[in-house]
């Protein structure tokens, strides 16, 4: 059961919907069997009812495998099982025709029951099962309504009254539509799943962009002018070196100026790229991880803290954060802050932690992964530690603890709740 547990969680959350709607295609394949099939044992006789028996359990499983590989045509991954699809309907034709002629010239003791059963049985859930491998509404509908029509035609050559056809040919077309509804229902939900992830996927890739270009147009906002500036002004030195005029030294002191104002705004600009304000990490984790579908609860205040030590504990609510978007498949994340002994302690822990081997903050194999290493070179530098490991049966914790003695004084702290 572990290793199936194990199995499990490490599926993506469109991965366990696409095996969920695979195995029901599967299930429905015992349920005809068991709704169609057993039955004729108690209605016919035991020669006869072996041959249906025998006829139901071959339509199953070729039902399950048209199903399978008409999944797999809807998600890209194989042409459209075009001749799987023809033998599916030669195949539940052929059957109903043969059970029509053991019911017409056969004996038992509920024979007409069992064939009727057999009949509609087989043309509705071959119906159903070959909607999977259409996708205009039009031939489903017309799938559907030729089953019913050819369930009607079959009867009337083999003798048996208008009525009875009619009503079998609207059985038929009832479960056909019924399986043909769920069958559709289930491609577009699966659809859908794999489109929002596509979606959040795509969704993280622009936020990287859009980071990557405001850091870029701060950088030409504070470098461009300058350059030019100092272009123009070595231009204008060189001539005046030239005809040796003592101004040429003024230009170059002040190209020299320039230069150095130019290298003191891009250390601030990659200053501020690089700190992260603990308290607009906290909101922002929480508004992430909300949008994603993640219940997300903060708990703590930021105030007093010195800016190096919201620094460090901000870049770990940053790859935590991460960490629990990209590598697991959680459901509720907490977020707590609180200064005790003497220490900045944050604590990020979710469940629904995906297993795998190891490299990743969220892996149950370790937390060697390489975005924690950063954080602990990070929190070395303020003497602070970090933690980060498996927590009960799907969970995983990150603790980072830093120490506020000597960095701040008494008052510094009193705003930090604990």
């Amino acid at each position: 059961m572990s290793g199936a547990g194990a199995w499990w969680r490490g599926k993506t959350t469109p991965a366990k919907v696409e095996t969920y709607t695979r195995w029901s295609f599967h299930f429905f394949a015992v349920v005809e069997v068991a709704a169609i099939g057993l039955p004729v044992f108690a209605q016919a006789g035991a020669d006869l009812a072996g041959w249906m028996m025998a006829m139901v359990v071959g339509h199953a499983l070729l039902c399950a495998v048209t199903a399978s590989r008409a999944l797999d045509w809807t998600r890209g991954r194989r042409d459209q099982p075009v001749r799987l699809l023809w033998a599916l309907g030669t195949a539940t034709y052929a059957i109903a025709v043969v059970v029509l002629v053991l019911r017409k010239h056969g004996s038992g003791p509920d024979l007409g029951a069992a064939a009727g059963t057999v009949f509609t049985g087989v043309l509705a859930f071959g119906a159903g099962t070959m909607t999977l491998g259409v996708r205009n509404r039009r031939r489903v509908l017309s799938l559907v309504a030729g089953f019913a029509c050819g369930a009607g035609a079959v009867s009337f050559p083999l003798g048996y009254p208008a009525p009875t056809a009619l009503v079998t040919a609207f059985v038929v077309f009832l479960g056909s539509a019924f399986l043909a509804f769920t069958a559709i229902f289930s491609v577009w939900l699966l659809n859908a799943v794999y489109e929002l992830d596509e979606a959040r996927e795509t969704r993280a890739r622009l936020a990287v962009a859009e980071e990557r270009l405001r850091f870029g147009r701060d950088l030409h906002d504070v470098l461009g002018r300058n350059l030019a500036v100092i272009a123009l002004k070595s231009e204008l030195a060189v001539q005046l070196a030239r005809r040796e005029r003592p101004e040429a030294v003024e230009q170059m002191i002040e190209v020299q100026r320039i230069a150095q104002e130019s290298q003191r705004e891009v250390r601030d600009v990659v200053r501020g790229y690089r700190d992260a304000d603990l308290g607009s990490e906290l909101a922002g984790a929480r508004g992430v991880l909300t949008a994603a579908g993640i219940s997300c609860e903060v708990t703590g205040d930021t105030g007093g803290l010195p800016a190096e030590v919201q620094s460090a504990l901000g870049w770990v609510v940053r790859e935590a954060t991460t960490n629990v978007l990209r590598h697991g498949d959680a459901g509720r994340c907490s977020v707590g802050l609180k200064v005790r002994e003497g220490c900045v302690v944050l604590t990020v822990e979710n469940d629904g932690v995906v297993v795998r081997g190891s490299g990743t903050g969220q892996d149950r194999g370790g937390s060697g992964g390489s975005g924690l290493a950063g954080l602990r070179e990070r929190l070395a530098v303020v003497d602070g530690t970090l933690e980060a490991g498996p927590v009960g049966a799907d969970g995983f914790r990150v603790v980072a603890s830093v120490p506020l003695s000597g960095r701040t004084a008494d008052a510094s702290v009193s705003g930090v709740t604990s």
